[in-house]
């Protein structure tokens, strides 16, 4: 069974390689000027880009913004996303949103690792129908939703909208993509990453860039010996498998 985490990209900015093309042309380029824009193609991308972002000059990546839906993580997952400061976030409110007190397991997320022990995984289930039934009974007695939600766990499932320039993305993924990240925000970046994949506008950024975990950005594990055995090929692996899968067939 799985966590239920629907991740969608859902906007970016128009023409968003060839807008990041032309940016770091302003500083190679003495014929530069504001209408070359519309003269930039695929071609002037696939010149430029790479090589640009080879000699580490990312700042032109800022000038691509990237939109994404995620529904059916926790808050304690939320709570690790918001850390990335330079983004923008909008999150379904507790105070005006009343949660859903008939199941359990729609309304929280319980991790697998509790689920594979029954007595506890019990436990967990009798904890969060009695903190649901007390927010019930509290709202029906006249407390509002603003104060009933202080006895909400932060397994409770939410909903975000996330706006992030490519440049955050790749740090975001550098650090959440890894293995050593926490499971839920670990499978949000995945997926957020093969929804870029997905897009014809946006995939080739992935491999120019190297948008993936810090592994594969420097070419080696900055975790060293805190890292399980194998987890660097795993997840090199597992990149180019998405770099390659998303190639457009001919």
């Amino acid at each position: 069974m799985g966590s239920g985490i629907k991740v969608r990209l859902v906007n970016y900015t128009k023409k968003p390689l060839e807008t990041v093309t032309w940016s770091a042309l302003i500083s190679y380029w003495d014929g530069w000027e504001s209408e070359t824009f519309e003269r930039i193609a695929e071609k002037d991308v696939e010149m430029h880009l790479p090589r640009v972002l080879g000699y580490g000059h990312e700042s032109i990546l800022e000038h691509a913004v990237l939109t994404f839906s995620i529904e059916g993580c926790s808050r304690v997952c939320s709570h690790q996303l918001v850390r990335h400061r330079i983004a923008s976030y909008t999150q379904q409110s507790q105070r005006y949103i009343k949660l859903n007190a008939d199941d359990v397991e729609e309304t929280f997320i319980i991790p697998e690792s509790v689920k594979k022990r029954p007595e506890i995984y019990e436990k967990w289930k009798e904890l969060m129908r009695n903190a649901i039934e007390l927010y019930e009974e509290s709202y029906k007695a006249g407390v509002h939703q603003e104060d009933a939600r202080f006895i909400l766990p932060q397994a409770v499932r939410t909903k975000l909208v996330v706006t992030m320039n490519l440049r955050e993305l790749k740090h975001f993924f550098g650090l959440r993509a890894c293995e050593r990240a926490q499971w839920e925000i670990r499978e949000v970046a995945w997926k957020m990453l093969e929804e870029i994949a997905k897009n014809d506008d946006l995939r080739p950024i992935i491999k120019w860039a190297r948008l993936g975990p810090r592994c594969v950005q420097l070419g080696y594990c900055p975790e060293g010996e805190l890292m399980p055995p194998g987890c660097w090929k795993r997840t090199r692996e597992k990149w180019k498998s998405l770099v390659e899968s998303s190639k457009p067939t001919v």
